[in-house]
């Protein structure tokens, strides 16, 4: 026999009710998630023009700190090279001022080698910053032609919101309405993750929803609605076609 309850007599169609704003409030979710793919593939072009601008940036500031570096390193020998020859007119002999000879000629050439160095930098430096700057450029032109859809997506997911919100406002009052045991009943079926609660049966006396045959004895218990009885095949709670959903 059917699963009943007869603790919980209930209006069959104050669960019916509850179960159509349910089943709108399902239906905005469903326009609602669709409207995330519509932004991202609107914003796709924009985004790959966005990480374009973001790698150059990160590029240039990475450029431009190895110059900074390049050009401390480049003082500091220079520093050197002043104190190089002030020790030069101190020397004492041939072999003292060989030496400082020679530490002076690798300074020169470390110092020609970081100048080289930081030209070929500041050459990228310009390079870098135009690439940047154009595309830029193309990202405010292209976030300027993709503004009207974008736009016009985020109003119409914003619209949806707002009814969405109406609707579980509605759906909260609603609920109240209900008495506690049988709504307990469809709040537990509706947690399983079914999409149908309640389902009324067909006119030769089926569950509507998986179209198991009831007795006649239930049929009449159902019509009856002195009893919450749920479908023995599928256990959404039945009710009657006649009764209507109640509001």
């Amino acid at each position: 026999k059917p699963q009943t309850d007869r603790c919980m007599p209930t209006d069959q169609g104050t669960l019916k009710g509850l179960q159509e704003l349910d089943l709108q409030i399902a239906e905005k979710n469903k326009a609602l998630a669709a409207f995330d793919p519509q932004l991202a593939e609107v914003d796709e072009p924009a985004l790959a023009l966005e990480q374009q601008v973001e790698s150059l940036t990160k590029r240039l500031q990475e450029i431009q700190s190895e110059e900074r570096r390049l050009e401390r390193a480049a003082d500091d020998k220079r520093s050197r090279a002043k104190q190089l020859e002030t020790r030069l007119q101190t020397v004492r002999n041939l072999r003292e001022e060989a030496a400082v000879h020679a530490e002076q000629d690798l300074l020169r050439r470390a110092l020609d080698a970081d100048e080289q160095e930081a030209l070929s930098l500041l050459d990228q430096i310009r390079r870098v910053e135009k690439q940047l700057e154009e595309s830029e450029a193309a990202l405010a032109e292209a976030q300027a032609e993709l503004e009207p859809a974008r736009k016009a997506l985020v109003e119409g997911r914003d619209e949806v919101r707002t009814v969405l919100d109406e609707l579980m406002a509605r759906r909260e009052s609603y609920a109240a309405s209900v008495e506690p045991g049988p709504l307990r009943v469809y709040e537990s079926i509706k947690a399983g993750g079914r999409g149908v609660v309640v389902s009324d049966i067909t006119g030769d006396g089926a569950c509507g929803n998986c179209f198991s045959l009831i007795p006649l004895q239930v049929q009449n218990e159902i019509r009856s609605g002195a009893e919450l009885i749920r479908c023995e095949g599928c256990g959404v709670i039945l009710s009657d076609s006649a009764e209507g959903a109640a509001s």
